[in-house]
């Protein structure tokens, strides 16, 4: 199992970012969170098959359509607390 955590920047937020994530993560049989950031930004928790949590995050480079990323930073998140399938965290 590979676990990161992913903070995206650019235009992330009020563009379905999070339930577009949601959705890619679930196809990946991925598990972890999503969630926006005061800063504008977005963090993401993935953990599963490593191959799956690469794709996920070379996704998140692009992101849903009204999104216009800047950039996709990620590391090692071993030892985060994973919730039993992926979720959207804090207010829709």
């Amino acid at each position: 199992m590979k676990i990161v955590r992913a903070v995206v920047t650019g235009k992330v937020q009020g563009v379905w970012f999070r339930a577009w994530t949601v959705k890619e993560a679930q196809k990946r049989n991925l598990h972890g969170w999503v969630q926006n950031l005061q800063d504008g930004s977005v963090e993401a928790l993935f953990a599963g098959d490593p191959a799956m949590v690469d794709a996920m995050v070379t996704a998140c480079h692009q992101g849903p359509p009204l999104a216009k990323v800047a950039n996709v930073a990620v590391s090692d998140a071993t030892g985060e607390a994973i919730p039993d399938g992926f979720i959207q965290r804090g207010a829709d």
